[in-house]
């Protein structure tokens, strides 16, 4: 279709996006889960609107952008762009929000201040997920500069994502007149597995978040007095994790966490497994001598992919290392995250794992189980045939290599509220997130030739949308 997009991309990557880019990576845009006073700090509108004025810039005819927001709600972006109207609407999106810096990033990095070096853009947010508004942008513009004709388009970028979008369905509601029935769904929030492809997402696990709190007294006391006789808040949590989770190999134990892996997702999963090895599973920073679970990549794929697991990601009532005194602590609070199979029903799970937990309280301690809105997990339908066509020969053409499908251990709730909604939409999950990128951790970044590969795709997909 246009044969030198993706060197043109690159050239306006370089003098349009990357300056505008690294303003936004400087915005500390925390999600509402990690800035209970993100109105008050103003961060997250800022952010929305230098999206906004940035998407204004550009030369697409006709787009009309708004920063929509409700009431004690995280705003959204919303821009119209007209096309055809014989045409179907595709509906892409991303999200603006951030995590929180989580940890020491490597000398000369740290979380909201840009640094580029080589085909890598770090700081937070670069990659998770602020690409994306530019990439929407880019390709609109792209199919402007050459003439080509496509259907109406609509950006949704969300800012409640990284708390698991519990905004998202009231906006879903209020715009549900000007979003209509969209023929195709373009997520650019998911990851790749290599850079030297397009990963199509074809599924995401559900996620809870919640928080867990254990008291046993109302002071704390001398470990010395009341230890051995007043019961360790740490460890009756411990003993109540282990209600969910066997602790010698992470096993999740309750079977409602559980579900079956539909047969075609096994043969996939096989099938990347054999050609991709241990990338295929992801590469981690691992400390020397490590043991991985599962057998071999494949048992280590499925499981991060349609396995349920645990990880304890904040605490509370424990000191700093070097302030921990001799005192028996009156609780201990401890932040969950539990990765559920895509098509396990996460409200259910949710009741279940609230049941399981207030359940015949050790020793009589207070216990207390405070769930986020759980994300529902998403398994992708079958793709059309244009979409297949067009997405391998976009791959070839881009990447130099053909497409290949994945699903993903991480969560995205606008998918599942999508397809909730429009169960005969088309559906096109992808993005940057690739080896070493470590979105949530320290250290992310961009690898910039891939957002521009990326790119490129989604304007010749929306060139052939039907």
């Amino acid at each position: 279709m246009m044969s030198n997009i993706a060197e043109e991309l690159a050239g306006s990557f370089e003098t349009d996006v990357l300056p505008v880019l690294m303003d936004y990576t400087r915005i500390e845009c925390l999600s509402p889960s990690f800035d209970a006073e993100w109105e008050a700090h103003g961060e997250i509108g800022r952010a929305a609107s230098l999206l906004a004025q940035w998407c204004a810039s550009r030369s697409v005819a006709g787009a009309a952008i708004e920063i929509v927001a409700l009431p004690g709600r995280t705003p959204v972006l919303f821009a119209q762009v007209p096309g055809d109207p014989a045409r179907g609407t595709t509906l892409i999106y991303g999200h603006l929000d951030k995590q929180p810096p989580l940890g020491d990033w490597r000398p000369g990095l740290s979380a909201f201040e840009p640094v580029r070096d080589g085909d890598r853009l770090y700081g937070r947010g670069t990659a998770d997920d602020g690409y994306a508004t530019f990439a929407a942008f880019s390709a609109l513009e792209a199919l402007e500069r050459h003439g080509v004709a496509r259907g109406p388009v609509l950006v949704l970028i969300e800012a409640s994502e990284e708390s698991g979008s519990p905004d998202l369905e009231a906006y879903l509601d209020l715009l549900a007149a000007r979003i209509g029935s969209p023929g195709l769904v373009i997520c650019l929030d998911s990851g790749c597995a290599t850079y030297d492809r397009l990963w199509v997402t074809t599924s995401l696990r559900g996620v809870l978040v919640g928080t867990l709190s254990v008291s046993v007294l109302h002071e704390g006391v001398h470990s010395g007095h009341a230890g051995g006789i007043v019961p360790s808040s740490f460890r009756i949590s411990r003993e109540l994790l282990s209600r969910i989770e066997d602790e010698r190999d992470g096993t999740i134990l309750p079977p409602e966490l559980h579900a079956e892996v539909p047969p075609h997702r096994r043969a996939q999963i096989r099938e990347v497994a054999e050609l991709f090895g241990e990338l295929a599973a992801g590469v981690f920073p691992t400390v020397e001598g490590l043991v991985l679970t599962g057998r071999d990549a494949a048992a280590r794929l499925e499981a991060g992919t349609w396995g349920p697991c645990l990880e304890v990601t904040g605490a509370a009532g424990l000191p700093e290392v070097k302030a921990g005194g001799n005192v028996l602590r009156p609780s201990t609070t401890l932040k969950l995250s539990l990765r559920l199979p895509p098509n396990l029903d996460a409200e259910k799970a949710a009741d279940a794992l609230r049941g399981l937990l207030l359940a015949e309280p050790p020793s009589g301690a207070h216990v207390e189980i405070e769930w986020e809105q759980p994300g529902q997990g998403w398994d992708s339908p079958q793709s059309a045939p244009w979409l297949e066509e067009v997405l391998g020969r976009a791959s070839l053409e881009h990447f130099g290599a053909p497409p290949a499908g994945l699903g993903l251990g991480g969560s995205i709730p606008f998918m599942a509220s999508l397809g909730a909604r429009f169960p005969r939409c088309q559906f096109l999950a992808t993005g940057v997130l690739g080896p070493e990128s470590n979105a949530h951790g320290p250290n992310e970044f961009l690898h910039l030739p891939t957002a521009v590969r990326v790119t490129a795709v989604v304007a010749d997909v929306l060139a052939a949308a039907p």
